[in-house]
């Protein structure tokens, strides 16, 4: 229980969390809530599960771990195991939709659809937070003190 919340006093982990608390929050907020132009979660489930054929609970995991897994990137709560999460999400993403059209976004509108580097950049900010935990200002840290 301890290794899941240890978490150093360094800036790394808290500038790390911070960030990609702040990258995946508005996109599961316009899965869940409709916000930033989204389709809320019925539109998003909808999409997954007739468009894109996953099953229901992938969609599912995929709004409520990006909407609450950003909130609590953002607290520092349960960080490795968000970050771990959020990791696999946008590893999904890349396999189910962007790989084919390469690695750039599509900064131009000269492409179809778009690439994976955001992504990936996700995914490294993901495992280095795996490794380092919430860091700083973290309430992993003060979890971990009481454990």
């Amino acid at each position: 229980m301890k290794a899941l919340f240890q978490t150093s006093e360094d800036w790394t982990g808290m500038i790390l969390r911070l960030t990609l608390g702040l990258v995946i929050f508005p996109h599961g907020a316009q899965k869940l809530l409709g916000w930033y132009g989204g389709f809320g979660f019925s539109g998003t489930m909808g999409f997954f599960t007739e468009s894109m054929h996953l099953p229901w609970i992938i969609g599912f995991l995929v709004i409520i771990g990006e909407f609450f897994g950003s909130l609590g990137l953002l607290a520092g709560l349960l960080t490795r195991f968000t970050a771990a999460s959020l990791s696999v999400i946008m590893l999904g993403a890349i396999l189910t939709t962007h790989l084919p059209y390469g690695f750039f976004m599509n900064w131009f509108g000269k492409q179809q659809g778009e690439g994976y580097e955001y992504h990936l950049l996700a995914i490294g900010t993901g495992l280095a937070l795996l490794v380092t935990g919430g860091g700083r200002w973290s309430l992993d840290r003060a979890i971990a003190e009481r454990v």
